[in-house]
């Protein structure tokens, strides 16, 4: 399958073919990384390419899947982080150039239970600055560019997020949301962006704007999509108080 086909696989389309091993984890990945080197000097959503980290995991990933350790719908899928989202040893600049050189030494729950759950790291994606605004403008990094039109914004906060998915240069992708920041970067961008029920998701490690409105929630293109990542994402968490076991649906 040429690579336009593979990164236009949905999340639930690209698992069920890794689990059947009719689709390597490692050729997925390439694929997105191919797309990514393309596109991203136009487009503008990552700020950070992590290329040989994403495919030394997705090599493992390979691995496990081979030797019957298949994890679940997320083993093997190419995914990426809102760059307020702390990733330990990789930078994460929350869209400013204060923090252009900010490297973290630990990670952040979400990316934790990613992991665990076997999806590959593919970068670190634009955003409106310190996520305080709607627009998704950023004069310091350049603003990611909405892929239905050029003279239209691509909304934020989350604003290299939506760009991502919409142009197939992650499967899927982790924003926030405080005041619509996950919302408007969807509905512009023609995807889904879910903003889900307070303290279904922690956000311990995630850069707060507001931390009794913050949420943090998965960015797909489809409603199926959300929820497996949903399902990874969600649970109790000690490092953020405001966590409950909540049932997912």
């Amino acid at each position: 399958m040429p690579a336009n086909g593979l990164t236009s696989l949905s999340i639930a389309e690209a698992g069920e073919q890794i689990r059947r091993r009719a689709l390597s984890p490692v050729e997925l990945t390439r694929a997105y990384l191919d797309r990514i080197e393309a596109r991203n000097p136009e487009v503008r959503c990552y700020l950070t390419v992590l290329a040989e980290q994403a495919l030394a995991a997705a090599s493992a990933a390979e691995r496990d899947i081979a030797s019957g350790h298949h994890r679940g719908p997320l083993h093997g899928i190419p995914v990426a982080l809102k760059d307020l989202v702390m990733t330990r040893g990789i930078r994460t600049t929350c869209g400013s150039r204060i923090l252009k050189d900010w490297v973290p030494d630990s990670d952040a729950t979400v990316v934790v239970r990613l992991a665990a759950a076997g999806a590959i790291l593919l970068g670190k994606l634009n955003m409106h600055e310190f996520a305080y605004g709607p627009t998704g403008v950023n004069p310091h990094y350049g603003t990611a560019a909405n892929p239905w039109g050029k003279d239209r914004m691509p909304g934020g906060s989350s604003s290299g997020s939506g760009v991502g998915v919409a142009v197939g240069l992650c499967a899927g992708a982790l924003g926030t949301d405080t005041g619509g920041s996950i919302r408007i970067p969807a509905s512009l961008c023609g995807i889904v962006g879910l903003k889900q029920t307070y303290g279904l998701i922690s956000r311990a490690g995630v850069v707060p704007l507001a931390w009794s409105l913050d949420h943090i929630g998965p960015m797909t293109r489809t409603v199926t999509d959300a929820a497996l990542m949903l399902q990874a994402l969600a649970g109790r968490d000690p490092a953020d108080p405001s966590t409950a076991a909540l049932p997912v649906p």
